[in-house]
């Protein structure tokens, strides 16, 4: 199987092919479908279930696999306390309820609250769900997915997509994310050893 088909491809026919195949996984169809009627303001589904789920379909696993969660990224700054956030995350929980794998859910506007707490060091307030994926620690995992107003699949992809579809993970340096890089590098390969890891 030529899992690399379309690596170099020009970002258009990458988009193309990418929104097709993650519409047609049954895990990340699902997930979206549910995410857009949870209501929640400017919301994502990004990162591992997205790019896995590529990697899945180019090397012919099932949907799935390799998968820990679903990560859905939502934005609302209005209320800024954990208490907010966690009432979301319990009312995530039931709606969610069936999928095969856990949906972590997470406001955007709050990471600058809990981050320094958990890896040692600031991190910027974000200003939308897009923005805070342009700090994940390797640029591969930086994209994200929604429906937009006329129910149409909208990429973020900061990075755009070709590391993803050339099974290369590229450390993104704007933070010192190294331990972060390396760790989910390593446990990529486990799955798809088809991966080269770039080193920080």
């Amino acid at each position: 199987m030529d899992h690399l088909r379309y690596s170099g491809l020009p970002f258009e026919a990458q988009r193309e092919a990418f929104l097709a195949i993650v519409s047609a996984d049954p895990l990340v169809r699902d997930a979206l479908a549910r995410a857009c009627t949870l209501d929640l303001p400017d919301w994502l589904i990004v990162s591992g279930a997205l790019y896995n789920s590529i990697w899945n379909h180019l090397t012919g696993k099932p949907s799935g696999y390799g998968i820990k969660d679903v990560d859905l990224f939502y934005f609302d700054d209005g209320d800024l306390s954990y208490e907010a956030e966690d009432a979301v995350i319990r009312r995530a929980a039931a709606h969610f309820e069936g999928l095969p794998l856990p949906v972590e859910v997470r406001n955007q506007a709050r990471v600058h609250l809990w981050y320094p707490q958990k890896f040692g060091r600031p991190c910027p307030r974000y200003t939308s769900s897009s923005e805070s994926i342009s700090y994940f620690a390797s640029k591969t995992h930086a994209v994200g997915v929604r429906y937009d107003a006329d129910e149409q699949l909208d990429l973020v992809a900061p990075f755009g997509l070709d590391d993803i579809f050339s099974f290369r993970i590229v450390p993104n340096r704007v933070m010192d994310n190294q331990k972060t890089h390396e760790a989910k590098g390593r446990r990529a390969q486990e799955y798809w050893p088809e991966i080269t890891v770039v080193p920080w």
